[in-house]
């Protein structure tokens, strides 16, 4: 009986210690340490959209889109191209970095700043 009494315990949330948040300094540590990534991310998920374009379409992408020079289509495209895969990058970046400190810290991940 107490074997099974000992299982229920373990099993029941409510008498498991939960993790706690994180202090000043270590929110301010994630969010540099997520923001670092997110950078790095950003920066190879970029030349990553770049090769894929260039095989793509077989020109280099537009350095300026927004310039009345470069035709619609491809600035409406290599926008979508970029800031599509930019933006899952830093967010893959940021849950991944988010979920190592809570792995590392036992703490509760802060919010990530954008």
């Amino acid at each position: 009986m107490a074997k099974h009494e000992g299982k229920q315990a373990e099993g029941n949330p409510s008498k498991q210690s939960k993790p706690s948040k994180p202090s000043k300094p270590e929110s301010i540590a994630l969010k540099v340490y997520a923001g670092v990534a997110a950078v790095a991310a950003a920066m190879v998920a970029r030349k990553l959209a770049e090769k894929a374009w260039v095989k793509a379409t077989g020109k280099t992408p537009p350095n300026e889109p927004e310039s009345p020079d470069v035709d619609w289509a491809e600035a409406v495209g290599w926008s979508l191209v970029s800031g599509t895969t930019v933006a899952i990058a830093r967010l893959l970046a940021t849950r991944k970095a988010a979920g190592a400190w809570h792995r590392v810290s036992a703490q509760q991940p802060a919010a990530p700043v954008n």
